[in-house]
């Protein structure tokens, strides 16, 4: 496993289109799929999380990790996350982020990076 720079962990995360929110809730972890795009230094997504339930903070993980040979790599951004309620804003994204279900759990987030780390890993040995 060998540790990547900021800037190459987002370049990871931009490449790809599906991880996971993952936030606590009464003390039990709570991890959740979502599709994601980064636009304008946030990462955008939209998820089945219940947005009246969310923290003001969460993490994002994203990998992508080839189960023949176990080389690829894992993203994880964290910072705070706010529900995006603007009716504009809100249609341009579901307009162009497929969804998992619709009605009172299609929720679009706005994740605001703090820390972002990244590993690759490398092909097992045989």
């Amino acid at each position: 496993m060998v540790e990547v720079s900021g800037a190459k962990a987002l370049w990871l995360l931009e490449g790809s289109t599906l991880g996971r929110v993952v936030y606590a809730v009464r003390g039990a972890a709570v991890v959740r799929p979502g599709r994601h795009r980064w636009e304008a230094g946030r990462v955008v997504v939209r998820t089945p999380a219940q947005a009246a339930v969310l923290p003001a903070a969460a993490s994002y993980h994203v990998d992508e990790i080839a189960p023949a040979t176990g080389a690829g790599w894992s993203v994880t951004v964290t910072g705070p996350l706010n529900a995006i309620t603007d009716p504009d804003e809100a249609a341009h994204h579901r307009a162009t982020l497929p969804g998992w279900t619709h009605g009172p759990h299609d929720t679009l987030l706005r994740l605001h990076p703090h820390t972002v780390t990244g590993f690759r890993l490398a092909p097992r040995e045989k």
